[in-house]
């Protein structure tokens, strides 16, 4: 007897909660690209008094690098935010899933996010890839300009300008994008943008919020 898989990867949809618990639920190998800014395991907390839920432990990543690697499909590419403090223990969690570290992304700032021994003027991310894979046809530079949004959103919100050449470049319209920590629907916006699908998922109530009606508000734009 065949057995079936009651697995579903959501199509242009958020969830809320856990990210873990949510990709146990996607098919295996149903995703085309991820691109996400998970948590720089820094205690951050934002001039304006801010923080980001889980993100004074690393409890949350081996786990979660996990099910992104199951999820995605072979030959495919993910892009992954870092906080650099802790990049030995990024890149032990991607190694240990399966990915491998074909590049590295800068973007750069006008402004600086905070100083101490430098002006810290920059956020990066590593290129990760399942498998086997091609090359992009037009590779985007590993430099990218960093707009301001103000954090208006999120208190670490990405500008959707910084993150829609990577969607173009990696993936083809109709294809599937993922955001396992879609904080405010940056990602997620990016992609609609450019008829890519979409899931997300966000564990903290208020950004879930956020970004749900993000989404909305952009699909009654587009009607």
């Amino acid at each position: 007897m065949t057995m079936t898989s009651n697995r579903t990867t959501p199509r242009n949809a958020i969830l809320g909660g856990d990210c873990i618990q949510a990709m146990r639920s996607f098919e295996r190998g149903s995703v085309d690209f991820i691109l996400t800014d998970p948590l720089y395991i820094t205690r951050y907390r934002g001039r304006d008094g801010r923080t980001v839920a889980n993100d004074d432990n690393d409890q949350w990543l081996r786990p979660a690098v996990n099910q992104m690697h199951r999820v995605l499909k072979p030959g495919g590419f993910c892009v992954s935010f870092y906080g650099w403090a802790k990049a030995d223990v990024f890149m032990e969690a991607w190694r240990a899933a399966g990915f491998r570290i074909v590049g590295h992304l800068v973007f750069r700032k006008r402004y600086a996010s905070s100083a101490r021994f430098l002006r810290y003027e920059h956020e990066q991310a590593y290129l990760l890839a399942k498998g086997e894979v091609s090359p992009p046809e037009h590779p985007v530079p590993d430099v990218i300009d960093f707009d301001y949004t103000g954090n208006r959103l999120h208190p670490t919100q990405k500008p959707t300008s910084a993150l829609a050449p990577l969607i173009e470049c990696f993936t083809r319209p109709g294809e599937l994008v993922l955001d396992p920590f879609c904080g405010s629907g940056s990602t997620l916006e990016a992609a609609r943008s450019l008829g890519r699908d979409w899931p997300g998922v966000e564990l903290d109530a208020m950004h879930y919020a956020t970004a749900k009606a993000r989404l909305a508000c952009e699909r009654r734009a587009a009607a």
